[in-house]
């Protein structure tokens, strides 16, 4: 089977919700990372077969179909064509499997995937609350076969994150030591100069906007749980953010008649389900899974990124699958950088393949949990 190849990859740094993204068009914002990765490597544009973007909560300026929305404010060809995908939290790293894909396939070439979100317009579930005029409150009432199977359970991030913990014996004060770790990661990064080169200056906007260094444990403590007698917080949550990255993936025919200098090659792409009521606990049966399929251990993998919508998710998938914590998020994930949906997936691929450039390490692991009880998994493995 042919290769699929990442030859770049770049990012702009995430906004906080009314930050630096706050008055960017959602699709001059997505078209960033585009337009970069066309003049770093000096592609004919011509020659992108497609733009595959992840982009959730798809109303307004977000609709319409943004990839193709972006694609063209980045000034590339008519001829290129873009589409969006929906697999909710991890829809850009599903962009990047299709892309790999198109290409593992010997049907293209060259193509551009990531994704692009501003929650500061759009939070999370509008288009939930856009669908209220025409008599929709969500995708589930209403539904004989849905309701047959799971009956009316609240579907809800925040209960699975909280059934979690308790299932798992995590109590605030974990979760809470774990988000503060998540901060110090991410600043001791970001004043080290280890996201200089992925993060695209954009609109002014030159770091991340997330990291706290003003946080503490004990001002984490005086917070208001988000359900009375929970133990979450805001605090173990991920945070609400604008950003969009995107990768150039291709395939050996295109690295050779274009010059490119492949930087890391898709090892394995999976992406599995679990119970969309726990719905978030699906990264733990998708690593394995993942593993067995590549025919590789928890100890093989140099560095793994576990998005962290929730703290207790990835403090559960690292018990559950045995890995090192200091291999997992080592610069900080979604609790401290943020969390823009559809864009997330290609950010943390992105800050995984220029953390394994920097320490030399092989093989990278993503996995992040997604709405519907979903997860994505990728081992990369790095090249040169």
């Amino acid at each position: 089977m042919p290769e699929a190849y990442i030859v770049d990859a770049v990012r702009t740094a995430t906004g906080r919700r009314g930050g630096g993204f706050a008055g960017v068009h959602p699709a001059d914002l997505g078209a960033a990372p585009i337009r970069a990765l066309v003049e770093r490597n000096d592609v004919d544009p011509e020659a992108i077969e497609d733009v595959v973007y992840g982009c959730i909560d798809a109303i307004g300026s977000q609709a319409g179909d943004i990839a193709r929305t972006a694609a063209l404010a980045a000034g590339l060809p008519e001829s290129v064509p873009g589409v969006t995908v929906d697999r909710q939290c991890g829809s850009s790293q599903q962009a990047v499997h299709f892309a790999a894909q198109a290409v593992m396939s010997g049907t293209t070439d060259l193509v551009i995937a990531g994704g692009v979100q501003k929650m500061s317009q759009f939070p999370i579930l509008s288009s939930f609350a856009a669908g209220e005029p025409y008599g929709a409150v969500d995708p589930w009432t209403g539904s004989k076969g849905w309701q047959a199977r799971y009956g009316e359970q609240e579907i809800s991030q925040f209960r699975s994150a909280e059934t979690i913990a308790e299932e798992w014996g995590f109590s605030r004060e974990d979760m809470e030591r774990f988000a503060l770790e998540s901060h110090r990661r991410a600043l001791t990064a970001r004043e080290e100069g280890r996201f200089g080169r992925e993060i695209l200056v954009h609109e002014g906007v030159e770091h991340d906007e997330g990291p706290r260094a003003d946080t503490t444990l004990e001002k984490m403590a005086g917070l208001k749980p988000l359900a009375p007698g929970g133990r979450l917080t805001a605090a173990v949550s991920s945070q609400i953010s604008d950003a969009s990255a995107a990768m150039l993936i291709a395939s050996e025919r295109a690295v050779k008649e274009h010059g490119l200098v492949p930087r890391a090659r898709i090892h394995h792409l999976s992406v599995r389900g679990a119970s969309p009521v726990n719905l978030l606990v699906a990264p733990l049966p998708a690593t394995e899974h993942a593993l067995r399929k590549a025919g590789l251990t928890i100890g093989d993998i140099d560095l793994a990124e576990v998005n962290e919508a929730f703290a207790s998710v990835v403090l559960a998938w690292q018990k559950h699958i045995g890995a090192d914590p200091a291999r997992v998020n080592v610069n900080g994930g979604a609790i401290a950088l943020g969390h823009p949906l559809g864009a997330s997936g290609a950010r943390i691929m992105t800050t995984l393949l220029h953390e394994l450039e920097r320490t030399g390490g092989r093989y990278g692991l993503q996995t992040m949990c997604e709405g519907g009880g979903q997860a994505n998994v990728t081992i990369i493995e790095r090249l040169g």
